[in-house]
């Protein structure tokens, strides 16, 4: 017999499956277009030449031809799969959910100028990774660390936010669940991003 909290969290493992599927999907696109469009402006044999930079294989076929309105459909699609995450962890009473899903929306659209700004080096980090400077590999990580920091103080802004409309449990669960879900995108956009090679020469 599985205590409830085993229970709880087995649940929650399932649950999150849904979203890694779609985080997995928006991820292979995103990442290996930008990657494919860095290759491109590499020279024509980079990708095969030891100690070229050119980023290592995925072992999947990398996608072409991806756009910007493809990846826009594809996080729309990201928000709403972690607002169903959200919904079925939350538990909500039909008086609760008339206050927190108003606050839930603002938060989400609160994010969207973090995450553009996390995009937005990812593409940034794939166009330089051939022949990255040391001053280039400093701005990454203090550029990484505030696009953390700034979503880590919303989050927890909104916690405020959410105990005027739910209990504080119900607003520290809700945290937890955004934090988790964060987690796992984070988890999944490093496995697909190459380490700077650290032993090529500065340019």
């Amino acid at each position: 017999m599985y205590a409830s909290e085993d229970v709880t969290e087995i649940i929650m493992q399932k649950r999150l499956s849904a979203v890694r599927t779609v985080i997995g999907l928006f991820l292979l696109l995103f990442v290996g277009s930008v990657w494919m469009l860095a290759q491109t402006s590499q020279a024509p044999n980079s990708q095969s030449m030891p100690g070229s930079g050119a980023p290592p294989a995925f072992g999947v076929a990398q996608p072409t031809g991806i756009s910007d309105q493809d990846i826009a459909m594809l996080r729309a699609d990201l928000r709403s799969k972690r607002k169903q995450i959200t919904a079925q962890n939350m538990n909500l009473t039909t008086e609760e959910a008339a206050k927190f899903w108003p606050v839930y929306d603002q938060y989400v659209l609160a994010t969207i100028k973090q995450n553009d700004a996390r995009w937005a080096m990812i593409k940034d980090y794939a166009a330089n990774y051939g022949s990255m400077t040391d001053e280039q590999a400093q701005s990454y990580i203090k550029r990484s660390n505030i696009v953390d920091q700034q979503l880590l103080a919303l989050r927890l802004r909104y916690v405020s936010a959410f105990e005027k409309v739910v209990s504080a449990k119900k607003a520290a669960l809700w945290y937890q669940v955004d934090r988790r879900i964060d987690l796992l995108i984070n988890l999944q956009i490093s496995s697909q991003i190459p380490m700077i090679d650290a032993g090529q020469a500065d340019h």
